[in-house]
């Protein structure tokens, strides 16, 4: 029987839909058919793939049926709509918006990380946040060898993690300050990026995190089964179009040496190490772009917790935060 499937792409037009066709491409993914929806409004674009064009189709009560797999990438709202109904006509849908993130019975999942919760899916897999699942790629083999306690995290995010608008917002932002003009009032995003800098990724909560910073907590909780893990997290908005960055200080429940600790990650899958900061050798955005790897290095002894280390990570966001993520999923299925 042959293994070529029929894949659906629900926001096909978007800035992770566009990451998901070249990951299909790049990767060669089984296809035996390759469907595109997005918004009516985007219905009737031709989208470049494998050398032809594909159309953009606007959902309906018939989008699914024979689909395999349909890779949601539309947000929540769009998400809990459809959703079930693709899987109630025989898809397995990986969603990666946070509709389905919470629920006990959807899986969570880094393939690197905890690829045997696949087994207990019933129909639909949560992609999960981007800098959750960069940070639990570097975070796993440190634990699997020292057992990981607490996490203290600030992330760096780029404009690209809010979508295409808020990368358009950016340039724009960008040109108007070399124009030395009046930039246009931020939409996108809550606060002008460019030049700029603000602590918020996401909406407020009663306590004063960020939603984006309690999905680091919960969702490394549940994706390394760790249930009482301690995450401080403040999430960061910088002008940088392109990769989330993440300095990260951890404590475990052993010691845990530098160089192990550097061989520990040279050696895991998904990561690789930029460690010579003397010569200018650490992980950056622009070195990240368009890698699928997740860059670590600045490893050093912490300063805080006997049993702890230091480091700083860049993954591109678009790729394995997203679509690799999502199309790694969809490949083990």
């Amino acid at each position: 029987m042959s293994r070529d499937r029929c894949i659906a792409i629900v926001g096909a037009t978007g800035a992770v839909g566009h990451e998901l066709l070249a990951v299909l491409e790049q990767r060669q993914f089984p296809l035996r058919e390759l469907r595109l929806f997005a918004s009516p409004r985007s219905a009737g674009v031709r989208v470049p793939f494998r050398g032809g064009e594909l159309p953009v189709q606007a959902l309906d009560e018939r989008s699914f049926a024979g689909v395999d797999i349909a890779l949601f990438s539309a947000g929540s709202a769009l998400a809990k709509e459809w959703a079930g109904r693709a899987v109630a006509a025989g898809a397995v849908v990986i969603d990666n918006s946070s509709a389905f993130r919470g629920h006990d019975d959807v899986p969570l999942v880094v393939p690197e990380v905890n690829a045997a919760a696949l087994r207990g899916q019933r129909g639909i897999v949560a992609n999960p946040n981007c800098s959750t699942i960069l940070l639990a790629l570097a975070l796993w083999p440190l634990h699997q060898a020292a057992g990981l306690r607490a996490v203290v995290v600030s992330t760096y995010q780029a404009a690209s993690g809010a979508g295409q608008r808020a990368m358009l917002e950016l340039r724009s932002g960008l040109a108007a300050m070399l124009a030395d003009t009046a930039p246009l009032p931020p939409r996108a995003l809550p606060q002008l990026l460019a030049g700029n800098v603000f602590p918020q990724v996401d909406v407020f909560q009663p306590d004063g995190y960020t939603r984006e910073e309690d999905k680091l907590l919960y969702e490394l909780r549940k994706i390394t089964g760790l249930s009482e893990l301690a995450v401080e997290a403040t999430c960061v908005r910088v002008p940088v179009e392109r990769c989330h960055s993440e300095s990260v200080s951890c404590r475990f429940e052993r010691p845990l040496a530098v160089d192990a600790a550097r061989a520990l990650l040279a050696r895991a899958p998904g990561l690789e190490v930029l460690d010579e900061p003397a010569l200018g050798r650490y992980p950056m955005p622009l070195l990240s772009t368009g890698r699928d790897a997740v860059a670590v290095g600045r490893l050093r002894a912490s300063r805080v917790f006997d049993a702890g280390l230091a480091f700083w990570l860049v993954g591109d966001q678009l790729r394995k935060g997203a679509a690799l993520n999502a199309v790694q999923i969809a490949e083990l299925l």
